[in-house]
């Protein structure tokens, strides 16, 4: 079993950067594919990005409003903690921004997910 915990959300002006980190604890960090997923008010969670275990492969969303070429998941499995890196951020952005574990399929798929954080709030102003 992992828990995992988001920081490094905010509010911030449209154009802007964040980066949120998700510190894991418990089982071995190196031993899960990751991925950050979102969920803005009213609307279903939806991912964002994905990465393998040894972070050598990333996959990110691509739906209209998309995040690739913005947004950067990366990993540093000797601090055990993952992490993105989002710049360009736009007010469609605005959601609470969760991290997740182990997914049991399709890692596009939320409900497959076995480990997920608390959530963190990253709020983009116009």
């Amino acid at each position: 079993q992992v828990q995992l915990v988001e920081s490094g959300g905010g509010l911030v002006q449209a154009g802007g950067s964040l980066r949120l980190s998700c510190a894991a604890s418990g089982r071995t960090f190196s031993g899960y594919r990751m991925a950050w997923f979102r969920q803005a008010p009213g609307n279903k969670r939806q991912f964002v990005a994905y990465i393998t275990r040894t972070g050598e492969l990333t996959y990110y969303a691509d739906y209209a409003n998309s995040v690739k070429g913005r947004f950067t998941i990366a990993r540093d499995n000797a601090k055990n903690t993952l992490y993105l890196q989002m710049n360009s951020l736009k007010p469609e952005d605005t959601a609470v921004y969760y991290c997740a574990a182990n997914p049991r399929g399709d890692y596009r798929e939320d409900g497959l997910y076995d480990y997920w954080g608390q959530g963190t709030q990253v709020t983009v102003s116009s």
